[in-house]
């Protein structure tokens, strides 16, 4: 017998299975066949899996090539709609390990999408974790792995651990033994999953801040969603002590402390790439301990500047302000009007490789990458004014300080931006003309004020209406009385929130800004080395064409994006 011969006979003697099916169909040799099949045992890797990678075969070829030789159906996966509830029986583990994704049910039979139809131990170990029999359906590999990666951001999506413990929390142990047995209570099945409910919830809804109030006769949980709150839930008013322990406990609070106010964090692991961190704070109140969390999600702040709702105008100016190597930047509005983001949107755009940017919050709402964060904690002594030293011995470019709440933290900024540094902040006042007022209230010399700062953004948030919005008649003497002007009266079109499901028959989803923003002036500098007053800076900044937060406010409504109503919510008229 001939070498030729030989190999031939020890090629039939290998292939089994797929490798002969392909070698049957011509895809193959018998030779490359069976080298194919010898080279996937020793690497330990599935026979499709090598073919594939070495392009021996398509993956269609593949697929189809199985299908045939096991007599199993073979499905175009990416026609299929994946089902959650469906993929969430078995573990993000096994789908990864196994490239195995689960696609229905029918009866006690859960049916797989498979590219080794070889992969028995897959099957088995499915059977086993969901307790149902499993048949083997065929995909194309390069597909199935696309699918598998949709469904694992899936899980991510709905949140698979909702209702289990929390991932990414350690519980301290010390106390005396009341303390342990406010532990006990709190750590209750049923309580544990009601808080976890809650929280999962709040981030799925979109909340920025969860309510969790006691009252004599009854209990109530409220979100925060687009600026209003919602009652979402009421709980037994027996459970009201241990929710407190319970969220107490995960904030690593004093849980036998409820006489005082208290202020922790959550650190939630949602997923493996993913987690929030929640601010709480307790205030005993008449009939318990009311607790508010606020919610810190880096993740959900959008640092675009086009979609915040500013005027082509109004991002000019502050465009031209960021572009200035030093001086003041300042943002003011009340808690909750999107100061951080407008301020982050600005940090995002100056964060470039060759700039030191250094920033000072309490507490650090926003993650980025590039950026050195320092979380201010006064009870360890680092204040707002500590940091800004701190950071000026460290060759900044930029400087963000959270919040100038003293003469000492605002003479520091003012000095910073007035020896060759860029320097951004907030301050709490109505508008960008009483922002300048209140800093001289504080202590800040006029002259000094009036040479640092380059631009004040005064800001609100608006509810932003439905899709499903309608038309809103009306009278033309009430719209004078609006502030809308008389000659543009007939070309106005405002609309009132409906409701319908995408919004959740508010007749609102999502929030718009509207803004005032002022840059300094020569003549703004001059009246402010005078000493002028709040109305006296208005007057000037209205005759150099600045719209305030009213007229901004009723342009957003005249554009669609929210009500007459909404705005006079958010902006006292004049």
């Amino acid at each position: 017998m001939t070498k030729s011969k030989i190999e031939n006979k020890k090629s039939e003697f290998n292939l089994t299975g797929l490798a002969r099916k392909l070698a049957a169909d011509g895809l193959l040799t018998e030779i490359e066949a069976s080298e194919a099949f010898d080279k996937s045992l020793s690497l330990n890797i599935p026979l499709v899996t090598y073919l594939i990678k070495e392009k021996l075969a398509t993956n269609h070829e593949v697929a189809w090539a199985a299908a045939q030789e096991f007599c199993i159906p073979l499905l175009d996966i990416d026609s299929i709609d994946l089902n959650p509830e469906v993929i969430k029986l078995i573990d993000q583990k096994l789908l990864e390990k196994h490239q195995a994704l689960p696609l229905f049910v029918r009866g006690n039979r859960l049916f797989i999408a498979l590219s080794d139809p070889t992969n028995v131990h897959a099957l088995d170990d499915i059977k086993f974790h969901v307790k149902m029999h499993t048949e083997p359906i065929l995909a194309e590999q390069d597909k199935l792995t696309k699918v598998i990666e949709r469904a694992i951001e899936l899980f991510d999506d709905t949140m698979k651990d909702l209702g289990g413990d929390l991932d990414d929390i350690e519980l301290e142990e010390e106390g005396d033994g009341k303390e342990e047995e406010e532990k006990n209570e709190a750590d209750e099945a049923p309580v544990v999953r009601f808080v976890n409910k809650m929280l999962f919830d709040a981030i799925k809804m979109g909340a920025s801040d969860l309510h969790f109030e006691p009252y004599e006769k009854f209990y109530r949980v409220r979100f925060r969603i687009d600026g209003m709150l919602r009652v979402i839930t009421n709980p037994p008013i027996g459970l009201a002590r241990k929710l407190a322990a319970r969220i107490k406990v995960m904030s690593r609070l004093d849980v036998s402390e409820r006489r005082v106010p208290q202020d922790g964090r959550i650190k939630l692991k949602i997923s493996r790439s993913k987690s929030i961190d929640f601010r709480v704070s307790t205030c005993p109140i008449l009939w318990g301990e009311k607790i508010v969390m606020r919610i810190l999600d880096s993740s959900a702040a959008n640092l675009n500047i086009d979609i915040l709702g500013y005027e082509e105008e109004q991002k000019r100016l502050y465009l031209e302000a960021l572009a200035n190597p030093y001086g003041m930047v300042l943002v003011t509005g009340p808690t909750g009007s999107g100061k951080t983001v407008s301020l982050y949107t600005g940090i995002n755009i100056l964060n470039k490789e060759g700039v030191n940017i250094s920033t000072a919050e309490d507490p650090v709402e926003i993650n980025l990458p590039g950026v050195n964060q320092v979380q201010i904690d006064e009870k360890t002594g680092m204040s707002f004014a500590k940091a800004l030293k701190a950071f000026l011995r460290q060759d900044p470019d930029i400087i963000l300080v959270g919040e100038i709440r003293d003469l000492e933290t605002g003479g520091i900024a003012i000095k910073a931006a007035s020896t060759g540094h860029m320097v951004m902040s907030t301050l709490h006042t109505n508008d960008a003309p009483q922002t300048l007022t209140r800093m001289i209230d504080m202590g800040i010399p006029p002259f000094a004020i009036g040479t640092s700062v380059n631009l004040i953004m005064a800001q609100r948030l608006c509810r932003r209406l439905c899709t499903c919005k309608v038309e809103q008649d009306i009278p033309e003497h009430a719209l004078l009385e609006e502030g809308f002007k008389k000659e543009d009266i007939a070309e106005i079109k405002l609309y009132q929130p409906k409701g319908c499901s995408q919004c959740g028959n508010f007749g609102y989803k999502g929030r718009v800004g509207i803004y005032q923003v002022m840059p300094i002036s020569e003549a703004l500098k001059r009246l402010i080395m005078e000493g002028s007053n709040a109305i006296g800076l208005a007057d000037q900044a209205r005759l150099e064409g600045i719209p305030d937060l009213r007229e901004s406010g009723l342009k957003k409504a005249r554009d669609g994006f929210t009500s007459l109503e909404e705005v006079n919510r958010v902006v006292n008229k004049e």
